[in-house]
């Protein structure tokens, strides 16, 4: 009797994935609070000091379809390796910058260097992990982006206390060191390389793909805009309805918690369930407590819509990651995922102006209800367009 094939084990992904990850994503999450602290240092006003963040995303928009190119030619590792080490450059740029403008260029690489890493190991998990353990592993990688979230802005606070808020920079260029030494010091058999793709160009595949695009890319793009909404939206009614600031924190706070703590049980739940029974769900689920928030007058029922919002989220951990392994073709993978990483990036982007214009428009609530209905718009597209159980 031949001996049977031992399952996968997600154990495999954690030094060449997670651990790098892990790094990565707290020096993200201590890097994006004091950027306008160290941009109004250099005389930024307000709407300046914006502009500074918003060139992370500008960086990470900028390199998304390049990125594609540079994965293909020097593989995941390698790509992943000089990526942080363009990270830690960056922040290089920013803890002896001068002025607002050397300030900005290192902001602009650490978005770049998001954009490359993101996709290495996106590209990474879609060729090597199986169709059944796509799910649980790549919401492990949503619960990191949480845990960044969450650890950095806490490291971030402890360090300017100790020693000023050049300390930050530092710390993120150490932890963006870190994660390269890690890859480097990596047997290259934990991590080799996937074989190159041979579809073409991102563009012709965009174009040879664009129905996949045009509907599960719009559909997960939404709900990476309905996401950003909620992140924006909450501290906004908090402020709007005169919440005192540490309750508003303490809320916001506890309702990531909760969302960190369940991120697992969504990437299972789309293993074994399908894909469906979290796509739409985590949007409907989104665009109801993105209503809801205008209802809410005190702190009791501003936790009660986080709280909502929270679970709708965790519901979805990974959710769009799966969706764009799951249509990636074998041919351009690569190359497919740069263009859908594209139009979650700028579902990311879009969510700020947005909310923005419909609050001068008919304000804060009208406008979160809008992006609301959009987002459960996004879940009917979900539920036209997503086959139960993903494609193979």
């Amino acid at each position: 009797m031949s001996k049977e094939k031992s399952p996968y084990n997600l154990k495999a992904l954690a030094f060449p994935v997670y651990l790098p990850s892990i790094l990565f994503a707290i020096a993200e999450g201590s890097l994006i609070p004091v950027i306008p602290a160290i941009a109004e240092k250099f005389g930024a006003d307000l709407a300046t000091a914006a502009i500074i963040v918003g060139l992370l995303m500008f960086g990470t928009l900028a390199m998304d379809l390049p990125a594609a190119r540079f994965v293909n030619r020097f593989g995941e590792r390698n790509s992943m390796i000089t990526a942080s080490l363009a990270a830690a450059a960056g922040m290089f740029f920013a803890v002896f910058a001068q002025n607002i403008i050397v300030l900005g260029i290192g902001v602009f690489i650490v978005g770049g260097s998001h954009a490359v890493f993101g996709l290495a190991r996106h590209g990474y998990i879609t060729e090597t992990v199986p169709f059944s353990h796509r799910a649980r592993a790549l919401s492990i990688l949503g619960g990191i982006f949480r845990f960044g979230g969450f650890l950095g802005p806490l490291l971030s606070a402890g360090l300017i206390l100790i020693a000023g808020i050049q300390a930050v920079l530092i710390a993120v260029t150490v932890l963006c060191l870190l994660s390269a030494l890690m890859l480097l010091l990596m047997k290259a058999e934990k991590m080799a390389n996937t074989p190159p793709n041979s579809g073409g160009g991102v563009w012709l595949i965009t174009k040879r793909e664009k129905t996949k695009l045009l509907n599960l890319g719009t559909a997960s793009a939404i709900l990476a805009f309905a996401r950003t909404a909620r992140t924006i939206g909450l501290p906004l009614w908090a402020l709007h309805i005169n919440l005192d600031v540490s309750q508003a924190a303490l809320i916001i706070g506890l309702a990531g918690a909760l969302d960190f703590g369940l991120f697992y049980v969504g990437g299972k739940v789309i293993d074994l369930k399908g894909r469906i029974w979290a796509g739409v769900p985590t949007l409907v689920a989104t665009g109801i407590g993105l209503m809801l928030i205008g209802t809410s007058t005190d702190a009791v029922s501003f936790f009660v819509v986080a709280v909502l919002l929270a679970l709708a989220n965790t519901v979805g951990a990974g959710l769009v990651m799966v969706i764009g392994a799951d249509l990636a073709p074998a041919d351009a993978r690569n190359e497919f995922l740069a263009a859908y990483r594209l139009m979650l990036d700028g579902g990311v982007a879009l969510a700020a102006p947005t909310l923005s214009i419909g609050t001068v428009l008919v304000g804060l609530s009208g406008g979160l209800a809008f992006i609301g209905a959009v987002s459960v718009f996004g879940g009917w597209m979900m539920y036209r367009y997503l086959p139960k159980h993903g494609i193979h």
